[in-house]
């Protein structure tokens, strides 16, 4: 390639216009723009490759793989060139020259999405069913999230994910097969992790990481609900429910005026998906505890329930927790996928009134409430709520330490977290642990 900068700008310009006019359908537009070119610069890559597309469209198919091959010998690091070779020869049955070409292409741009598509349909049209699963699945992971793709994808798009889907189905019964002496004698419970693993080897579950929206304290498992072994107090807690039940519905018949929303924060603030709950009564609060102050008239009304908080070691971090109280979800009211600040703390449910479909998932774990069941979860996790029923539901939730913290680590964590909100005292907008 001889052509001067202004006239390769030049020579741009005209294949740019010349492929903007056939993708509007102006197919005589688009050949003047390439006629245009040709005499200006007839032995210029780009010219050949554009010329070499008008013949594979007419199914000249041989003119088309020469003048691609031409191109290739002018600019060897465009991998549109060798795409445009690999599909000519496809076109012609030369299989072998097809993958070559295609190869060539990943060589440049190993995540080149057409390439990759294109090389997996011709794996998948040779037999070579679970080497085009593999490519298809590197093709769908070379795609940015939410990025959008042109129309004539989609087809081939589809195609991806269907032999992917189909290879992991196959995968899947290949396993089982496999497992099946491994498994005998094992309970559940003594396979749930091995189970997960599979499941996201399997596409099934995903991986969630915790995202703390204010303190990550490293090295703690990244666990979505935490093994009721690690919690003793579990059993007595569950015990109560019927009495903490009690003074729940009392509270809800008669003080209905102190229960508050959850989301109480300022209209301008980035809310997001939770932004429609913001100041909402269709998730409101009867707080017991509240950043580490009690909410004495409200414990006062309920003694059972307190009497219950304080025989657990709950967290205690000056300005921050424990906070403790009754949750309240209307019927038909989903409370959209968030984070919490800290995996320095946990969070407990004790279900109270849980009409029939109720759910509650963090990370890739969902689960059903179960009246008088608890359960401990990281809710820096990605979790959300589901309340489908025509009912209302009611939990009690609170925060304790994580079990995993040492004594010197909690003595650290409050000091330093205290000191953080001194820090931001003046800004309105400081983490709230209670959202």
């Amino acid at each position: 390639m001889n052509a001067s900068p202004p006239a390769d700008i030049r020579i741009r310009q005209l294949i740019d216009a010349s492929e903007r006019s056939f993708a509007a359908g102006r197919a005589a537009e688009a050949d003047t723009y390439l006629e245009q070119a040709r005499r200006e610069a007839p032995g210029h890559p780009l010219v050949l490759n554009q010329t070499g597309l008008r013949e594979l469209r007419r199914e000249r198919t041989t003119d088309a793989k020469e003048l691609f091959e031409r191109a290739i010998a002018g600019d060897r690091r465009n991998p549109s060139f060798w795409i445009n070779l690999a599909t000519a020869h496809g076109a012609l049955g030369n299989d072998s020259e097809e993958m070559r070409a295609l190869e060539e292409a990943l060589k440049i741009e190993p995540r080149h999405l057409l390439a990759l598509l294109q090389k997996g349909a011709l794996l998948a049209r040779t037999g070579k069913t679970r080497h085009a699963a593999s490519v298809y699945h590197d093709a769908l992971l070379s795609i940015p999230p939410g990025r959008r793709l042109p129309k004539f994808l989609e087809p081939f798009i589809e195609d991806a994910q269907a032999a992917v889907k189909a290879n992991l189905a196959a995968l899947e019964s290949f396993l089982d097969a496999k497992l099946a002496d491994a498994r005998t004698g094992l309970d559940e419970q003594a396979q749930e992790r091995f189970n997960h693993c599979i499941d996201v080897a399997l596409g099934k579950k995903r991986v969630y990481t915790v995202q703390p929206a204010f303190l990550h304290f490293p090295k703690l498992p990244a666990l979505e609900f935490y093994p009721r072994e690690l919690f003793p107090w579990l059993g007595a807690l569950e015990d109560a429910t019927a009495a903490i039940r009690e003074e729940f519905l009392a509270v809800h018949e008669q003080e209905m005026q102190d229960f508050v929303p959850y989301l109480n924060h300022g209209e301008h603030l980035p809310l997001g998906k939770l932004a429609p709950l913001n100041k909402s009564p269709r998730w409101s609060v009867f707080y017991l505890w509240r950043e580490g102050r009690p909410v004495e008239q409200h414990l006062a009304r309920c003694p059972r329930t307190s009497e219950a908080l304080a025989s657990i070691p709950r967290l205690d971090v000056p300005g921050a927790g424990p906070t403790a109280f009754f949750s309240l979800l209307q019927p038909r009211t989903s409370i959209p996928a968030h984070t919490g600040v800290t995996n320095a703390r946990l969070i407990t449910h004790l279900p109270l009134v849980v009409p029939p479909s109720c759910r509650f998932r963090v990370g890739s774990d969902t689960r059903p409430w179960a009246e008088g069941t608890a359960w401990v979860f990281d809710d820096t996790i990605e979790h959300e709520a589901w309340n489908d029923s025509h009912q209302e539901r009611a939990v009690l939730i609170f925060d304790v330490w994580n079990p995993f913290l040492t004594e010197a680590e909690r003595k650290l964590f409050r000091v330093a977290s205290s000191a953080i909100r001194e820090y931001t005292d003046d800004v309105l907008d400081r983490p709230r642990w209670d959202s």
